[in-house]
């Protein structure tokens, strides 16, 4: 006596829509996660660039460079993606609200160097971007990750000349690595979106997909964030 196939049927579908309401559930949390962060970075950003006392002293050095590299630092040592999972979920999401605060800190000089116009305008744009982007590498069958190891590779080789740069103080040089920074953010945008909607699995349980949400909202807040920083080199309207 053989099973008849079609009684595994309801069952495999019932699990198939099991696990696409819980992916859906996931990429909510991821979303919403990033924007808090982005809403906390913005109110930081502007508080202290409208506080006098406190815009001061995060603009003046030694302390300029300290809140300058705070993110970087704070992400190294201690928002890894293996230190967050070893967290638990609450934990995860304060300490990403914190590096959001720093990043928040660290970003208080756009809005005394750019018109709040175009900070708006910027912002929208890159919006509109993250959206496309995001949705690309939600629903596209391609593997993207050949294209997301190349562009890491990218992103520290513009970072390194950002930072060499610096001392350097070349327009051509920032012109270049804040073209190849647009598009570096753009595509990772897409690549970092697929690799969360592979990550997520419901094997893995509420709590870990817990913390996978927060880490897949850092890695698309860090995408957000730099692309809107590379697009204000372009499009910002000085004060």
């Amino acid at each position: 006596m053989t099973d008849d196939p079609s009684s595994t049927r309801p069952m495999t579908a019932t699990a198939d829509r099991v696990v696409d309401a819980g992916l859906q559930s996931h990429m909510r949390s991821v979303y919403n996660n990033m924007t808090w962060g982005l809403a906390v970075t913005g109110a930081t950003a502007f508080g202290i660039a409208n506080f006098a006392p406190l815009y001061n002293i995060v603009t003046t050095a030694p302390l300029y460079w300290v809140f300058a590299f705070a993110p970087l630092a704070f992400l190294w040592f201690g928002l890894s993606p293996a230190k967050l999972l070893r967290m638990d979920a609450g934990k995860a999401r304060s300490m990403f609200v914190l590096f959001c605060v720093l990043m928040g800190a660290s970003m208080a000089t756009i809005f005394a160097v750019y018109t709040g116009a175009s900070i708006a305008r910027v912002f929208f744009i890159t919006g509109a971007t993250f959206a496309a982007m995001s949705l690309f590498g939600y629903t596209t069958k391609k593997d993207l990750s050949g294209m997301g190891h190349f562009m890491m590779m990218g992103m520290i080789g513009i970072f390194i000349a950002a930072i060499v740069n610096l001392f350097l103080e070349s327009a051509m040089v920032h012109f270049i690595v804040s073209g190849l920074g647009v598009i570096i953010f753009t595509a990772l945008t897409a690549w970092e979106t697929q690799t969360i909607k592979e990550t997520y699995a419901v094997a893995h349980g509420r709590e870990t997909n817990e913390k996978l949400a927060v880490i897949g909202a850092l890695s698309l807040y860090l995408c957000f964030i730099n692309l809107f920083q590379f697009l204000m080199s372009f499009m910002g309207q000085r004060e």
